[in-house]
């Protein structure tokens, strides 16, 4: 799924033995994002409601920033990164 390759930017070689597997890399990403999404679509939510804003809008705000931005984070690495490659997922990642 990786678009590495598609762009030219990978040559097809494993990456070193050392590297954080795709699913790990894949999963810290996301759950920091989760926290900064969150963060920016609160500060998105009081800027555009002002004095109006309530509870439960602002927390249908945060959940949609945390899942929106955390989601998308996670495509993305899981396009470009060299780690993600399928030559090395299926090196490195641990099937369960």
């Amino acid at each position: 799924m990786a678009l590495r390759r598609f762009f030219g930017f990978s040559d097809g070689e494993l990456c070193r033995s050392d590297v954080k597997p795709c699913s790990r890399l894949m999963r810290h990403t996301a759950g920091l994002f989760t926290v900064g999404g969150g963060l920016a679509f609160w500060i998105l939510c009081r800027l555009h409601y002002g004095p109006r804003i309530t509870v439960p809008r602002t927390l249908r705000w945060i959940g949609c920033g945390a899942l929106s931005v955390s989601s998308t984070s996670a495509l993305l690495v899981r396009l470009f990164s060299p780690e993600c490659e399928p030559q090395n997922i299926a090196a490195y990642d641990k099937q369960k």
